[in-house]
C-alpha cells in the first residue's frame, strides 16, 4: 500500500491539510496524521483537528511521501522541527516525493531542498523562497512540479495540488477518476 506522512501543527490551514488527507485516501492511498506531539491541533480557522500519531512515534516507517500543508505558525513549527527535517532529507535520499503549499515550502527552502528547482508558494512568500533558495526558479503556476518536488500556492488550490499527489502517486488515470467523483 502507498504510504504519505502528513505532518501538521497548531496554525494549519484547515483546507489544505483536510483536502490532502481527503482526496489521496479517496484514492485508497493511507495518510497518516501526525502531530508533532501528538496531541490534537487548532488550525488556523479554529478548527480541532485530531492526529493519528504522533510524529516522532512514525517518523522513521517507510513513506512514499511526505506534505507539509501550510498555515501559520504552523509552517515555521514544521520548519523548526528536527524530526520534520529528518523524515524530509531520508525520502530525498530514498528519492520519494516531497510536497508542500501555501507557507511549507519555505521550510523546503530553509532545507535547501528548492536549489535549482521550479518552486510555487502562498504569493506572500516569494521573496522569503528567493531569499532562502537564490537558485531557485519561482513561478506563479497553482501547482509547480519538478523533479522530485511538488508545490503549491495555497488554499485555493488544494484540491489541484491533491490531485497532483495522486497522480504522482497512483497515476493519472486515479486522478481523474477523483477529479470525477468530486465534481473538480
Amino acid at each position: 500500500m502507498i504510504r504519505v506522512l502528513v505532518p501538521f501543527a497548531n496554525g494549519v490551514e484547515e483546507i489544505e491539510f483536510v483536502a490532502v488527507v481527503d482526496v489521496l485516501r479517496r484514492a485508497g492511498v493511507e495518510v497518516c496524521m501526525a502531530s508533532l506531539d501528538g496531541a490534537p491541533v487548532t488550525g488556523r480557522s479554529g478548527i480541532g483537528i485530531f492526529p493519528d500519531a504522533a510524529l516522532g512515534d512514525v517518523m522513521n516507517d517507510n513513506w512514499d511521501m511526505v506534505v507539509l500543508p501550510g498555515g501559520l505558525p504552523n509552517a515555521h513549527l514544521l520548519r523548526d522541527d528536527a524530526h520534520v527535517k529528518t523524515v524530509v532529507e531520508r525520502l530525498r535520499a530514498e528519492r520519494k516525493s516531497i510536497a508542500a503549499i501555501c507557507a511549507a515550502p519555505t521550510a523546503l527552502a530553509a532545507y535547501g531542498l528548492t536549489a535549482d528547482r521550479r518552486v510555487t508558494s502562498y504569493p506572500a512568500c516569494r521573496s522569503e523562497m528567493e531569499a532562502l533558495q537564490p537558485s531557485c526558479v519561482y513561478v506563479d503556476d497553482a501547482v509547480v512540479e519538478d523533479d522530485f518536488l511538488i508545490t503549491s500556492r495555497g488554499a485555493g488550490t488544494a484540491v489541484e495540488f491533491s490531485l497532483r499527489l495522486v497522480a504522482r502517486l497512483c497515476g493519472e488515470e486515479k486522478a481523474a477518476e477523483i477529479r470525477q467523483s468530486i465534481v473538480a
